[in-house]
């Protein structure tokens, strides 16, 4: 394999630089109950076929060279990384159709290479998304989500849904929607217009306490309270924009199968077949204001200034590039509504009780130690830990007030491989 680039970790955060020239890779064609098409890449040791073997993938995140693949082979274990349907593309994503994504991978390691024990390894976006997945398949088929936020398929009722035995939470969201909420910027007054503001609601003016980065910013704690509720009010306005655009279209779908719609002018049955066929593609701007990204007394931790996205997200706040920044209503509501969306660690994790592991990472700019704690409180196990890693930023690389203890990976992975050793063994 050729060797990364020397800042690889700057470019590709979530890759590993090497991994054992003997280890094993097979990679799978999966196709989920609705006939959409995944991809699997398996990961063997260079001898021997382990019993356990552990799943790993985000909702549309590249993890086929995942940082902790070659530990786990090391370690003696199986690494399955999972690209979704939705591979590098949120705009039309609903977590639903990924549960039947998630499922085909599960049931090929069961049924296919027969593995007897699967952990799930559930890093950023995946930590919610797969919490979801096994909420859904240990709740009796009758009692699961019938249909995404937005109305329509998949009803997940009518799908199997096969389980996992152990559960790791890293570095993860409590849902992709409640950390883009977090991060919304409540001076937007225009959904339309990417630079109309509400001053006394923009934590990027000086008048509220900002500073330029790197010096920190300080907000009172009355501008918190009416900055969070404005956060709040802004996903609630989008939501209604969302959900109107489907009843426009739900509308259309319902004059075609109306009396007389083939006899009707041709104008207008092709407008309405087009408006029933046509999403309203909606932009949503500035998503790089999260005050804690700026007031480090918030949330207190070893975390620098800035997100995991920018050192200047006063700057990247009006970037091309951003979380949910070009999205169908639908999967607005099914994936970045921290409201609507049900891919929520506070509502999935009390009824996760396989065994889990929560991992924070103390310098993480995106996902906070309350957050993490959060989620150890919220799970349903019986065997839980929870764990922090010094000196590790959200993807776990050196980083924040501690960076001079150097690389973190091997003592996550540890961790994690101990963990995991302790109760599926190989």
């Amino acid at each position: 394999m050729p060797k990364a680039p020397a800042d690889y970790r700057m470019r590709y955060p979530i890759d590993f630089a090497d991994i054992d020239a003997s280890a094993r890779l097979k990679v799978v064609q999966l196709y989920a109950a609705d006939l959409a098409k995944s991809r699997g890449f398996l990961w063997l040791p260079p001898n021997g076929d382990p019993k356990t073997c552990v799943i790993m993938a985000h909702p549309r995140a590249d993890f086929s060279h995942h940082y902790s693949i070659p530990y786990w082979v090391e370690a003696g274990f199986a690494a399955f990384a999972l690209n979704t349907r939705y591979l590098n593309n949120d705009a039309t994503m609903l977590h639903e159709n990924l549960m039947l994504d998630l499922a085909a991978g599960m049931r090929f390691l069961r049924d296919e290479a027969g593995f007897e024990r699967i952990v799930m390894l559930g890093n950023s976006g995946g930590g919610s998304l797969f919490a979801y997945y096994d909420a859904q398949a240990r709740a009796p088929k009758g009692e699961r989500i019938a249909s995404p936020p937005g109305g329509g398929a998949p009803d997940l009722n009518r799908f199997d849904l096969p389980t996992a035995d152990g559960f790791i939470a890293l570095a993860a969201h409590p849902g992709q929607g409640v950390v883009l909420m977090g991060s919304m910027d409540a001076a937007v007054v225009d959904e339309s217009d990417p630079l109309a503001s509400d001053p006394a609601l923009d934590m990027y003016d000086a008048r509220n306490g900002f500073r330029t980065p790197p010096e920190p910013s300080h907000f009172s704690a009355d501008f918190i309270a009416r900055y969070r509720a404005a956060q709040r009010a802004r996903v609630t306005r989008i939501d209604a924009i969302a959900r109107r655009h489907i009843t426009e279209a739900e509308n259309a779908r319902a004059a075609m199968r109306s009396d007389g719609f083939k006899s009707a002018p041709a104008d207008y049955r092709h407008f309405m077949e087009r408006r029933a066929m046509a999403p309203r593609m909606m932009a949503v701007y500035r998503t790089q204001a999260n005050p804690n990204y700026l007031d480090l007394s918030l949330d207190a931790s070893e975390r620098a200034v800035g997100s995991i996205i920018s050192p200047r997200p006063d700057l990247a706040n009006y970037h091309v590039f951003g979380l949910g920044r070009i999205v169908t209503p639908d999967a607005w509501l099914s994936t970045w509504s921290g409201l609507s969306s049900y891919a929520q660690m506070a509502s999935n994790l009390p009824r996760v009780t396989v065994p889990t592991l929560v991992v924070g990472a103390n310098a993480d700019q995106d996902i906070f130690l309350s957050d993490v704690r959060a989620q150890y409180e919220a799970s349903g196990a019986r065997d839980k830990q929870i764990a922090f890693v010094e000196g590790a930023d959200h993807f776990m690389r050196a980083g924040g007030a501690k960076a001079n203890l150097g690389d973190p990976r091997p003592r996550l992975m540890k961790l994690l491989c101990d963990w995991t050793r302790e109760r599926f063994a190989p």
